[in-house]
């Protein structure tokens, strides 16, 4: 049997846009809170946020930006991001995500690659002073009447909206756009609403390689709504439920498979904290009795290991997704038993793909959603194919291809990098490795870029991985490959040993002696308190390469 399955079709998709969704949400569950923002106690109803999107929507066409104009939207996870998520779909505005660690260069690349036309930013957070740097790279601000910037960095930028109290010279205040909207307005926002079509392109999401520059996937109101409300039947979401949010909005994690997820079924957001912090998620889901939650593997292994984590009551929590990165056998086993978890899902995807294409099923066996990320979801088709494209037999690994409805409309303005990803069959080609079994569930192997040769020996860490993760003293690991002069790569690990616990390396290798084979042993391991990450909580495995070549000396191996 080939490597090749194709989703259940007989639940149709849903041809319509984010704004028809949210309105028919609101009209059947206007008194369910749709948002509680935990940190800044702001809680709104859906009849409330559709209301506030509707009034803000209104004002930005007031503001004299047109449908199809982009939008971008940077910052951290507070209650003008979700606004501003829904008011750009009712007007037809495009929101382009920016990455809330950004900095200048990556800015200025990103607003001039899609032409936003208009930035709603925040004041600040953390080290990050959104403001500073905008004036940095738009120094012509306070000079340009509102609204009609001219700046020789940003040529196509026009408006400044700070999410703070008070604007800058040049800015304006996201609090003061929905009282620019006169009955004219509101009234051209209905006209404009009504003509928005499912497949019309409502957001850029540049995805983050470790190389080259960011690309801006592409994704319709098509792509997005129906996988947001694919990923809240597969968790069991309903209109009672409460989902606890740390990831951050502007990845498809927090924007689809939780805001827009939530809005299908009218069910509550609830937002700890502007960004990711143990204590802050655990005080959430007690506190808001939250019936799901969700993370990357990161965040789930840092709750775990909470010094109080035994003193939270989070019996309240049923369900939930796990995904972003590989997740551990082990750690899922505790998030189903210490976290009372357990319908938890894992799910698989990318933003390419809007962004789930796999995501296992709450009535599936422990060892199918531990060791796997499940079967397809509906519409969707996925094939495993070797080096030369042929499909291979299942149960054989391969590079996942991906086709159907979720797959994007190409990187913005980037027909060249389009071509290498989406085929002429309209094939999205991952980059990920995976194994399909018998029964269609989906095992993801590791990364085609991250195997690791060793003496000709193919070797992939995730499976080393997870031979460590069952030791006991060990909290989290992540295994790369390093240049060597004798076999082309080694083997390093970096550890995170549990609290109270400590490990050598001698005893690292006396554990996998004898039980994996020698080549996989890691020659180099070194135990650390944290790894190097994105915003979004995926590890960067090339920044603990570098390192190491740096602390080792390391020659980079030149091959053919």
């Amino acid at each position: 049997m080939e490597s090749y399955v194709k989703g259940d079709t007989s639940d149709p998709l849903l041809h319509a846009t984010i704004g028809e969704v949210l309105r028919e949400t609101a009209e059947r569950f206007p008194d369910n809170e749709a948002v509680v923002f935990v940190e800044d106690d702001i809680r709104l109803t859906w009849a409330e946020l559709y209301h506030d999107a509707e009034a803000i929507a209104a004002g930005l066409l007031a503001l004299g930006l047109e449908p199809g104009d982009r939008v971008g939207v940077w910052g951290p996870n507070r209650i003008e991001w979700v606004l501003a998520q829904f008011a750009t779909a009712l007007a037809g505005l495009i929101q382009v995500n920016i990455n809330p660690a950004y900095r200048l260069s990556e800015l200025e690349y990103a607003l001039n690659k899609v032409e936003c036309k208009a930035l709603i930013l925040a004041d600040q957070f953390k080290s990050s002073n959104y403001e500073e740097m905008l004036q940095t790279l738009a120094p012509e601000l306070p000079d340009y009447p509102h609204g009609r910037l001219d700046a020789d960095r940003l040529p196509y930028l026009r408006f400044a909206i700070t999410m703070a109290d008070e604007a800058p010279g040049g800015f304006f205040c996201f609090a003061d756009i929905a009282d620019f909207a006169e009955d004219e307005h509101f009234e051209k926002l209905a006209l404009v609403t009504a003509s928005l079509k499912p497949d019309d392109a409502i957001n850029v999401q540049f995805t983050s390689g470790t190389t080259g520059s960011p690309k801006g996937a592409t994704l319709t109101h098509l792509n997005i709504l129906n996988n947001a409300r694919y990923c809240a039947k597969g968790m069991r979401l309903g209109n009672q439920d409460r989902l606890c949010v740390p990831v951050p909005l502007y990845h498809c994690f927090g924007m689809v498979m939780s805001v827009l997820a939530c809005m299908t079924v009218g069910a509550t957001l609830v937002f700890p904290a502007e960004a990711f912090e143990p204590k802050s998620v655990l005080d959430a889901v007690a506190q808001e009795r939250c019936t799901a939650l969700q993370g990357v593997p990161t965040m789930f292994i840092a709750e775990l290991a909470h010094p109080d984590f035994a003193a939270y009551d989070l019996s309240s929590l049923r369900t939930g997704i796990m995904a972003g990165s590989p997740c551990p056998i082990e750690v899922m086993k505790r998030v189903i038993s210490d976290m009372h978890m357990s319908e938890c899902t894992i799910a698989y995807g990318m933003t390419e793909t809007s962004p789930v294409s796999f995501q296992t099923g709450l009535d599936d066996p422990i060892e199918r959603r531990t060791s796997t990320v499940g079967r397809i979801h509906p519409h969707v088709e996925v094939k495993v194919i070797d080096e030369d494209g042929g499909i291979v037999p299942r149960g054989t690994q391969g590079e996942l291809c991906t086709r159907g409805y979720l797959v994007m409309q190409g990187y913005w303005n980037d027909e060249e990098r389009t071509a290498e990803s989406i085929d002429s069959d309209g094939w999205m080609h991952t980059g990920d490795l995976g194994v399909i079994d018998e029964e269609g569930y989906c095992r993801i192997t590791g990364r085609v870029k991250d195997m690791v040769i060793r003496g000709g020996e193919n070797v992939y860490p995730r499976e080393i991985e997870e031979f460590l993760y069952a030791h006991p003293d060990i909290e989290d690991v992540q295994v790369f490959g390093v240049p060597d002069e004798k076999f082309g790569e080694e083997l390093c690990a970096w550890i995170k040993v549990k609290d109270g616990r400590s490990l050598s390396d001698d005893a690292i290798k006396a554990f996998c002696d004898g039980q994996i084979a020698h080549y996989k042993i890691p020659r180099y391991i070194r135990f650390v308190d944290e790894y190097p990450m994105t915003v979004t909580g995926k590890i960067q495995k090339f920044e603990m390469r570098n390192t190491m070549i740096r602390d080792l000396g390391l020659r980079v191996v030149e091959t053919a």
